[in-house]
């Protein structure tokens, strides 16, 4: 006897922020795959719609407000013809003003945190059943990767797998512990085994992720470790990670670096300050000198890494000679990306009450000013790849007929004129010409 199927259903999720949501995103497909529901690209006439959201950036909540507000047509459309449109907030402004979002929003059916995404299927069929809110932001007991389906969508030529959650660190200006909970690492068999499957289903490249993924520990692994167990997998070409603290560098993962040819040459290491004084405040617990002699350690492990970061400039009491002491460090190590912004105090963390705050037009123009100096040494970086050859993992058809884009080792974008056969392939390309926003290519024969 055959088992009845599932109503086909409409699933469009949005994503907003990090790598993580990316991953969670892909995994709530997962979970949601059982119950009939199929991913749809615009979410007019979807069934479900999930908005996973970030805490990060500034007004995250009010885009997600903003977000709903824009479904109401197609909610009001959906009805009409007596069906009905399921709309889910998820992730960390979920989990930080859950029950703000039930107040201002309650159109809103599902509320759920990131820790919590497991449950999602039974937390469906409650708001299909009943009227109201099911809210979900609970730090669970129960691991939720031990809940989880096995991968079963393939994300394309590179992949993301999920190997750390939370953060223990507390920095002075960050909601992550309070949204993602403590560090939790999982186990070196569960994450070998989904990357073996993502490879099976076409990844060439996968990044490891974490929110601070070198805090990674379980028994006796670290990620080091962990780095060398997965690069064993035949068929993989490419290991990436992000995003590590400079405290949790340690020698095993150094060593990684200079060991292992599939973990690519570059590293995002956020340091935020160049001023000890403001590392201190933002309880970062590593000097400026510190961050210096950790890269400089990577480097003589691995000559050609190159280095991304992340940069908050007017953190309350950042005098001239702090922003200085910045910009200073940016000129000693050079930085082939990185990213920055000016601080923006989120509701319950310790810096949001902090006196001496910076006025918004002093951080505007730190924050110009460090800018034009990446955006110089990055400039610098991509031109210095003109005449070279590169390893470019192709990922996928480029905008012009007969063009593919990949990437570098250094996650530098790369269109060249190829056949569609290259795609997933790892091919010599040499650079021709330096564009805005990527480099042209020509395949080496």
């Amino acid at each position: 006897m055959t088992e009845p199927r599932l109503p086909s259903r409409k699933l469009h999720i949005k994503t907003y922020g990090c790598q993580m949501n990316v991953y969670d995103s892909a995994r709530m497909a997962d979970l949601l795959t059982p119950l009939g529901y199929a991913a749809t690209d615009t979410p007019d006439d979807a069934d479900l719609v999930i908005l996973n959201t970030c805490h990060v950036r500034e007004k995250a909540a009010e885009k997600v407000y903003s977000d709903i507000g824009r479904l109401r047509p197609a909610r009001d459309a959906k009805r009409e013809t007596g069906g009905r449109m399921l709309l889910a907030v998820a992730g960390c402004v979920a989990q930080a003003e859950g029950a703000e979002i039930r107040a201002r929003a309650p159109e809103v059916d599902i509320i759920l945190g990131p820790q919590t995404y497991h449950r999602l299927p039974e937390m469906v069929a409650k708001a299909a059943r009943q009227g109201g809110v099911v809210l979900d932001t609970d730090f669970p007991a129960e691991a939720k990767f031990d809940f989880l389906p096995e991968t079963n969508a393939a994300q394309g030529v590179s992949a993301f797998l999920s190997i750390q959650e939370g953060c223990d660190k507390f920095c002075t200006f960050c909601v992550v512990p309070y949204t993602r909970g403590a560090e939790y690492s999982r186990t070196p068999a569960a994450i070998v085994a989904e990357a073996r499957r993502l490879v099976e289903l076409g990844a060439r490249e996968i990044t490891l992720l974490g929110q601070n993924v070198n805090a990674y520990r379980h028994g006796e692994y670290g990620l080091g470790r962990l780095i060398r167990d997965v690069a064993g997998i035949s068929g993989l070409a490419r290991i990436r990670y992000t995003t590590s603290h400079p405290r949790d560098v340690d020698d095993a993962l150094i060593d990684a670096h200079r060991d292992v040819d599939k973990l690519m040459p570059f590293l995002h290491l956020p340091v935020q300050s160049g001023s000890d004084r403001i590392l201190d405040a933002m309880n970062r617990r590593h000097t400026a000198d510190d961050y210096r002699r950790i890269v400089g350690r990577l480097r003589a492990a691995r000559p050609d890494l190159a280095l991304s970061s992340d940069f908050i400039t007017g953190f309350p009491g950042e005098s001239d000679a702090d922003f200085e002491a910045t910009m200073t460090l940016v000129r000693d190590i050079g930085f082939a990306q990185a990213y920055s912004f000016k601080y923006s105090a989120r509701p319950g963390t310790p810096a949001a009450s902090l006196k001496n705050q910076v006025p918004e037009a002093v951080k505007s123009a730190r924050l110009d000013a460090l800018q034009a100096l990446l955006t110089s040494q990055q400039r610098d970086f991509n031109r210095a790849s003109v005449g070279r050859e590169m390893d470019v993992l192709f990922e996928k058809p480029g905008r012009h007929p007969g063009q593919l884009i990949g990437r570098s080792p250094y996650l530098q974008a790369v269109h060249a004129d190829a056949g569609a056969d290259l795609v997933g392939k790892v091919v010599p390309v040499r650079i021709a010409a330096l564009g805005a926003n990527s480099l042209a290519g020509e395949v080496a024969r």
